[in-house]
């Protein structure tokens, strides 16, 4: 079975930048969607950003202006640049990709941590 492998989390301080990859193991098809979410403890898992295969984005209002998304569809791979972090952007974030047919495929997560 293909994993969806993510990487680049880690304690960065508040106002800072971390970039996140996902990246599939293998072969993966029929993607109409790729997607970070984010789950902080306590908290509902939420999402964060997605993009189509076509381009179109969409983004949680408290990270617009601050994360960009960018995929590369030859490589099936999903980026998730973070500005300007916040304590409250803290959580463990979670590759998502969507195929067409309605099934959903998870990553282990990357623990980003915002703290002085």
């Amino acid at each position: 079975q293909v994993q969806l492998v993510e990487s680049g989390g880690g304690l960065v301080q508040p106002g800072g930048s971390l970039s996140l990859s996902c990246a599939p193991s293998g072969t993966i098809f029929n993607i109409y969607a790729m997607a970070w979410y984010r789950q902080a403890p306590g908290k509902q898992r939420e999402l964060v950003a997605a993009i189509t295969t076509g381009g179109r984005v969409n983004y949680a209002d408290s990270v617009k202006g601050r994360f960009t998304i960018s995929r590369d569809n030859a490589k099936n791979t999903v980026y998730l640049q973070m500005n300007s972090l916040k304590p409250e952007d803290t959580a463990l974030y979670y590759c998502n990709v969507a195929h067409w047919d309605g099934q959903a495929s998870w990553g282990q997560g990357t623990q980003v941590t915002v703290s002085s």
